[in-house]
């Protein structure tokens, strides 16, 4: 008799195996995993189309586990899953902030804030009590001025800025070194500028304005590139610290920096420049696990040798729970519009004889942008006015064409694209170009806009966010912190609103919507980082992080937007942050 073959048999056995055992009773489904962290009884707004708005969320480990109604959750919840009650409150993707400078918000809590002076007299005043606690030497460092926001220029005075006589008066032995709020111009006293080497002779650095008055002294103000000089002679002096002396004070920075954006819900930081320096700190800080914010960090070099030589190690992607990546670089065009620094196609109606400064010329910058693209590097340009704003698209339209490849697989970036002349703003929608804005800018800087550049010109380029919308552009948001308060939810109300300080709506027709609002903080957030993929959304297997309002900004009266408080931050499943009345 011929044996069967070994398939046959094994299907004989198995129908005589169930024969023999009779009827199987139905395979019943595994419990689900307990989890380690349940939020429910609220509103979760994932921001993922698919899932919509739910009730509750499980995580396990650092990444999101499920999400659904409370009954489904509910089986989620085991002895020892820590469970926060909602009470009804709105929770949404973690907050990621989309263009700001981390160290420099660490700083900025290390020295004199001056945003909140009403004038240059109170400046002087905050100068004169740091001096009777420093020793004769010691440099005094401030930032957040703006002339704009004083109640009334100052006398005597330079094109609306003060002359250092007052800080002379109050430091005489103290080189004093205050940054504007915008960071592109700072004022320094006579002690600082003989440190730098300033004197009547000294000319104009390229990009950069020594301002002096009529009888060619140097007021103090320096716009721009000048304030280089300046900064060389403190890097000089900080350099007497030594290196643990210097590390210390940047951990200290970079504690405070997270602290600081815990607090505000913030998640994920885009940090607009730093150095190879710097990344290696932060690098270390990441080894040890004492990284509390994730941080996507843009490369800083002025020397395209050094770019070229080293950018190819200094690549990180989105490896586990991550919390540094690096894949991007930064270059800047021009300045800020409050410091004339701006790059026009036509003159400053204040400032006639200026069209702004060309902070890096345009041949540097694209020599970066194809060692970037060699390198595998997003490229994320400063540009503020509407002349610099033209040239980086015609730059990145110019390399890409002749590389052959697709501006949407770059995602490259304008950092602010703040003014726009209306021929151009199809173009960043049909290039693929990412608009990096901050909400916050256009109510904080709406006031003197029209100032600078006159009421028509003011409203047909000036932060044309709905224009960009409709073009089919993907805008980021931010607050560029600490040029602003790191505050999602400040600008985010100015994204909705356009409502300045002074009650009145900054051209309202721009405005986003909500939920345009809020995933340009999320989710379009993290696709301009190439991180949409593990942030962004409330979607099982992303991270766990996540922030609980107090109020839900979807439906609450635009005016109460900004009572709104940050009740819990969490990031990769561990509570950072927890209001205690909250």
């Amino acid at each position: 008799m011929r044996s069967a073959p070994p398939r046959l048999a094994a299907v004989v056995l198995a129908a005589l195996a169930s024969t023999a055992c009779g009827p199987q009773p139905a395979t019943e489904a595994p419990a689900p995993e307990f989890a380690e962290l349940v939020l429910r009884g609220g509103k979760v707004v994932t921001v993922d189309a698919d899932l919509g708005t739910v009730q509750a969320i499980a995580v396990n480990g650092y990444r999101i586990a499920e999400v659904g109604d409370d009954a489904a959750i509910a089986a989620r919840i085991g002895p020892n899953t820590e469970v926060i009650e909602l009470r009804g409150r709105l929770a949404l993707p973690g907050f990621i902030e989309g263009h700001g400078h981390f160290l420099s918000l660490g700083r900025a809590q290390q020295i004199l804030d001056l945003a909140g002076a009403a004038s240059w007299d109170d400046i002087v005043a905050q100068v004169a009590v740091a001096v009777e606690g420093a020793d004769a030497g010691d440099w005094i460092f401030g930032r957040g001025w703006h002339q704009d926001k004083w109640n009334e220029p100052p006398q005597p005075s330079v094109a609306g800025t003060p002359l250092n006589d007052g800080l002379n008066a109050v430091a005489p032995d103290n080189p004093v070194y205050l940054g504007h709020a915008s960071g592109h111009a700072a004022f320094a006293n006579n002690a600082a500028l003989a440190a730098a080497g300033i004197n009547e002779q000294t000319p104009d650095p390229a990009g950069g304005t020594i301002v002096r008055a009529a009888n060619g002294k140097a007021t103090g103000l320096l716009r721009e590139n000048a304030q280089e000089l300046v900064e060389a002679a403190i890097a000089r002096h900080e350099t007497r610290l030594g290196p643990e002396a210097t590390e210390a004070m940047q951990r200290q920075r970079v504690k405070l920096a997270s602290e600081r954006a815990l607090r505000f819900g913030v998640t994920s930081f885009q940090d607009a420049g730093a150095s190879f320096a710097d990344i290696d700190l932060l690098r270390r800080l990441e080894d040890e696990g004492t990284l509390k914010v994730r941080l996507y960090v843009m490369v800083r070099s002025e020397d395209n040798a050094i770019l070229a030589e080293r950018l190819a190690d200094y690549r990180m992607t989105v490896q586990g729970n991550d919390f540094l990546t690096v894949r991007a670089i930064k270059r800047q065009i021009d300045g800020a519009l409050g410091a004339h620094g701006a790059w026009l196609l036509a003159p400053y109606s204040d400032l006639p004889n200026s069209s702004g400064l060309v902070l890096e010329p345009l041949g540097v910058i694209e020599e970066a942008a194809r060692i970037a693209l060699q390198h595998g590097f997003q490229v994320n340009t400063h540009a503020i006015g509407d002349r610099a704003n033209r040239e980086v698209l015609d730059l990145y339209e110019r390399i890409w064409s002749e590389a052959g490849v697709a501006g949407d697989d770059l995602r490259w970036r304008i950092e602010h694209a703040q003014h726009i002349a209306p021929e151009d703003i199809p173009r960043f929608g049909r290039l693929g170009v990412i608009a990096a804005v901050q909400g916050i800018h256009a109510t904080s800087d709406g006031p003197w806009i029209p100032a600078r550049l006159g009421p028509e010109r003011a409203e047909r380029t000036s932060y044309r966010w709905r224009d960009l919308l409709d073009a089919g552009t993907i805008l980021n948001n931010g607050t560029d912190a600490p040029v602003e308060a790191i505050d999602p939810i400040g600008s985010f109300h100015a994204s909705v609103s356009r409502r300045m300080s002074n009650g009145e709506p900054f051209f309202p027709g721009q405005a986003m919507t909500r939920m345009e609002a809020i995933k340009s903080y999320t989710l379009d957030n993290a696709y301009s980082a190439f991180e949409d993929h593990v942030k962004g959304s409330i979607t099982p297997g992303k991270y766990a992080d996540i922030v609980v309002l107090s109020e839900d900004i979807l439906t609450v009266e635009e005016s109460e937007i900004p009572n709104t408080q940050v009740d819990y931050t969490i990031v990769g499943g561990e509570v950072r942050h927890a209001r205690l009345d909250g």
